[in-house]
């Protein structure tokens, strides 16, 4: 099979297109693409755990780990003990990192825009469909 042929290669090439387009939309603020995704799931649900939000976001234990220290040390959340539960730790959000909720939506609806501009709304829905069942199918569990 020719590379060119291969999903996996497909794929990882048009992932790394996209997230350099997010990248380049969401660094005036400050922020990473992974740190967005744990801000808009935190602007959803506010004080999720480290686990949930793995989970959310399809990432192991110690990429988010990561990934919300950096937030932490940038004051866009902090990690509480969930008094229900010692052993859980409740990520919040901060002042800042709620203030950042309206310009990274628009940052992110343009990157949006921009990686899709050549499809039609059609097209764009049914890329976004076979994706998901493409990692539905290939998920094991």
């Amino acid at each position: 099979m020719e590379l060119e042929q291969c999903v996996n290669f497909v794929l990882t090439k048009a992932q790394n297109a996209v997230h350099q387009l997010f990248k380049a939309e969401l660094a005036p603020y400050g922020v990473t693409p992974g740190q967005y995704g744990v801000l808009r799931c935190l602007w959803d649900q506010n004080g999720m755990t480290a686990k949930q939000l793995a989970d959310r976001l399809s990432l192991d234990g110690s990429t988010i780990t990561g990934i919300l220290d950096r937030m932490e040390q940038r004051g866009l959340i902090e990690r509480h003990t969930d008094p229900k539960d010692r052993r859980a730790l409740k990520v919040m959000l901060t002042e800042h990192g709620l203030r950042l909720k309206e310009p990274l939506t628009k940052a992110i609806e343009e990157a949006n825009r921009k990686a899709l501009r050549s499809f039609s709304q059609e097209q764009a829905q049914l890329l976004k469909k076979l994706l998901d069942e493409i990692s539905e199918t290939t998920t094991t569990k």
